[in-house]
């Protein structure tokens, strides 16, 4: 800190919503805040505690100090991700990253370590409140039908920056959609660099007058924005555990029960993995799965088993497919690995591999297959997700009845509003 000159230090972390918070210290604070932690108000952060409950503690994680690449007032600030803990110093058990930690230690107990790789999409539009393109450039097209080549190459730069590796980019399937890939690592640290990853995209898009938006599905009839994930579970030498040659698609064993598991319980996890009203617009089209199945390069599928070349085994890897962008990558993490462990610990089989276009299959196929669907909105979501003693039990309950609110108070306001297509269909009535 001393050696880059640094003048502010945010401390960050994230609301139940997956929303970045923060404070500001000076340096002058920093080793005091380190021992003791920094106080702030917990009943002011959406789904932490009550005002009779508020005082709470910010435990910076010094691992994850950087440098900001953005000085403020010519003065260079740096960044330090915080732990939320209750007064006693005990980790808050309704913070998204403590739950995350807490499941990913059930991983590390077993000597595995669970890693994924985020493919995050989305818009740049010209506007806060409408969609406004851009550009009209598709799939992989380049400059200068992709007017976001150089802003892309500054996103990546600011992400390299940040810490945060960056495998591939390009333009997505919509005019003005956009994918950025984010390397490999644990998913703690994933989860860290998906919440700094957001708020540099949005940080240079605003730079270039542009306004990048993570909602899952901004306008019917184009693309909507996913985040697929893809994950693997290694052992400490760093061998993927979910590689097997003798397989047809070589995975193993574990693998297979790992992915038996989150098909299993994927209708209960989709209220956290896909948690907004406009989620399930997405959801159905343009290769965004509805159906609950796996293949190999099937797109069409809920995961999909991606292709690897010869001797790359540590490449072996389950794609979910469902999840978006606006979802809150710790808990999303959490509930994935949870859903994955539980496969392996009650060997649960997946069922046989669909290799056909599933959006093509009428419903007796889909009996045929024995497929189900996903829910087909957020009050259908949020139903099976109350159900569930499981995600009850993986939240904990804290967490898991106020994430419940928050979602039921959002279903709530939006079965009481009134939209533009009602008022198209009916104001001649």
């Amino acid at each position: 800190m001393e050696h880059e000159e640094i003048s502010f230090i945010d401390l960050m972390f994230s609301d139940l919503y997956g929303q970045l918070k923060c404070v500001t210290i000076s340096p002058r604070e920093l080793a005091d805040c380190l021992e003791y932690g920094k106080w702030f108000d917990g009943s002011s952060v959406e789904g932490f505690t009550r005002i009779h409950e508020s005082d709470m503690l910010l435990l910076p994680d010094p691992t994850t100090y950087i440098k900001l690449p953005w000085p403020r007032h010519g003065k260079n600030a740096a960044r330090i991700i915080c732990d939320v803990h209750e007064p006693e110093k005990v980790p808050f058990k309704g913070a998204p990253r403590n739950i995350l930690k807490r499941i990913y230690k059930k991983a590390e107990k077993k000597g595995w370590s669970y890693q994924v790789g985020p493919e995050i999409e989305f818009f740049l539009l010209g506007s806060k409140t409408e969609v406004d393109y851009h550009d009209r450039a598709s799939y992989f097209d380049f400059s200068p039908m992709d007017l976001g080549t150089d802003i892309r190459a500054v996103m990546v730069s600011t992400l390299e920056g940040l810490g945060v590796e960056v495998e591939m980019t390009h333009h997505e399937c919509g005019p003005s959609q956009h994918e950025i890939d984010i390397g490999y690592t644990d998913a703690v640290k994933s989860a860290d660099n998906i919440l700094v990853a957001k708020q540099a995209i949005k940080t240079v898009a605003s730079s270039r007058g542009l306004h990048a938006t993570f909602m899952p599905k901004p306008k019917s009839g184009v693309a909507g924005s996913g985040m697929h994930i893809h994950q693997s579970l290694f052992n400490g030498d760093g061998e993927n555990l979910f590689h097997d040659d003798r397989d047809p698609y070589q995975l193993s064993t574990l693998a297979y029960h790992f992915m038996g598991g989150q098909l299993e319980h994927i209708r209960e996890m989709a209220a956290i993995l896909c948690p907004t009203v406009n989620s399930y617009k997405r959801l159905g089209g343009f290769e965004a799965p509805v159906h609950v199945c796996w293949g190999q390069r099937n797109r069409s599928a809920l995961i999909r088993v991606p292709k690897y070349g010869k001797n790359r085994q540590e490449s072996a890897r389950l794609e979910l497919r469902c999840p978006d962008p606006s979802c809150n990558p710790y808990i999303a993490f959490a509930v994935m690995l949870a859903a994955g462990l539980r496969g392996i610990e009650k060997k649960i089989e997946p069922p046989e591999p669909v290799e056909e276009d599933v959006f093509d299959f009428d419903d007796a196929k889909l009996a045929e297959f024995y497929i189900k669907s996903m829910p087909s909105d957020l009050g259908e979501a949020i139903a099976e997700l109350e159900q569930s003693k499981f995600m009850k039990a993986t939240l904990g309950e804290h967490a898991f009845e106020k994430y419940l609110g928050l979602r039921n108070a959002e279903w709530a306001d939006y079965k009481r509003s009134v939209t533009d297509w009602e008022r198209e269909h009916y104001m001649d009535l």
